[in-house]
């Protein structure tokens, strides 16, 4: 068993390691407060050639999978950039993943070479508001009309739609009480996000302001029948192609954003001095951090067993769920940790930990809720009764 990434995963890292130094604490903290979305180091991650890394390479992207995605990822929120870093990318890469697995040749053609380029942005419309996590049951419809499909219902918490072209949009094209089974009559379309027929309305939030989310409202839209990602009514099993690599991104890029806080307090700890002598030299200060890489290295080791079973065509369901569990309370709470060491001057915007606080504390939320991960764990793999 090796643990070492390759020769080439290494190189991927340090590129990307480099090319985020160029964005440093202050950019962010910057973006943060303007609610701007940070369209220059989006640029950045395009022309580097890092949107299309898990895209095939004749349509213009690097071939390569979601464990050299993750790489990415994790350096890009380890850099301080944090959530808003990390969200303003990763949705070009999740996000249209069910569409590279799934969608046709003319399709790929079309729309992969925009994406890989940073030309194309891409919104994820899945999330509704009475539905939740309960995916089979969002009442999103899509009618067929001769040669297109006409759409009306609404989506929550899509993030960048403020900002995106395209939006992979998952429906539900046969009643919920005709399906066979719940998961089946859900149609999931790569199409335009037409605002003369999509109402985009900002949520206001906590943190990760640089990345907006939103409300969509969806009335008549028209959406052609070309834009279709593979079967009609097959849309739910396409989307676990977006699902499970988008639990482990979001995994790794927690664990970044636990690094960075680490980092950051572990510095503080050394350089601040009370009653003569540094705080870092007092084990109440020293053992939280201490377990807090321990915990990370632990989740971050589950981050890329997962990603790994999902490049190699495995299961992973269960492993990319405990892998965002882990990473997510294990990246706050070592963001938790770095806010009290760094006492009074912790709830300061100038130390930066503030806001990886407000980051990472979206992970331990979404998604997915760490409830309903360990009921899939419990249903899935220990084989007890469902419990909602």
């Amino acid at each position: 068993m090796d643990y070492n990434f390759t020769t080439e995963q290494e190189a991927i890292r340090d590129e990307v390691r480099r090319l985020c130094s160029r964005f440093g604490d202050e950019y962010w903290r910057e973006h943060d407060k303007s609610a701007e979305f940070p369209e220059d180091f989006y640029q950045a991650m395009a022309a580097g050639g890092w949107l299309g890394i898990a895209m095939p390479e004749k349509f213009g992207g690097a071939g390569l999978g979601i464990t050299e995605a993750a790489l990415i990822l994790q350096e890009v929120a380890g850099s301080g950039a944090c959530a808003s870093g990390a969200s303003a990318v990763h949705m070009n890469i999740f996000g249209v993943n069910p569409l590279v697995k799934h969608g046709s040749e003319a399709q790929l053609a079309q729309h992969l070479p925009g994406i890989v380029q940073g030309k194309t942005k891409v919104a994820f419309g899945v999330t509704e508001p009475e539905a939740g996590l309960n995916t089979t049951q969002l009442k999103t419809r899509a009618v067929k009309k001769g040669d297109k499909y006409i759409v009306n219902g609404q989506k929550v918490w899509i993030s960048t739609a403020q900002e995106a072209h395209k939006i992979l949009l998952l429906t539900r094209t046969t009643p919920f009480e005709e399906a066979k089974k719940p998961t089946d009559g859900l149609t999931l379309f790569f199409t335009d996000l037409d605002r003369n027929h999509m109402d985009v309305r900002e949520i206001d939030k906590c943190g990760r302001a640089a990345v907006d989310s939103n409300e969509v409202f969806i009335e008549d839209l028209e959406v052609p029948e070309s834009d279709r990602v593979g079967e009609e009514g097959k849309g739910f099993h396409y989307i676990l192609d977006g699902l499970n690599p988008e639990r482990i991104l979001i995994a790794a890029e927690a664990v970044g954003m636990g690094r960075i806080a680490l980092t950051k307090a572990a510095h503080y700890a050394k350089e601040r001095v009370v009653f003569g002598r540094p705080i870092g030299q007092n084990q109440a200060i020293q053992h939280p951090l201490a377990e807090s890489w321990a915990k990370l290295e632990a989740a971050n080791l589950l981050v890329f067993k997962a990603a790994w079973l999902y490049d190699n065509g495995m299961p992973c369901g269960a492993e990319a769920n405990a892998a965002k569990l882990l990473g997510a309370e294990f990246g706050f709470e070592a963001a938790d940790r770095a806010m009290q060491v760094h006492g009074g001057m912790g709830y300061s915007k100038e130390f930066h930990v503030e806001r990886y606080w407000r980051e990472s504390k979206l992970f331990r939320m979404v998604p997915v809720s760490p409830e309903m991960i360990l009921n899939f764990i419990a249903e899935r793999v220990l084989g007890l009764p469902k419990s909602y």
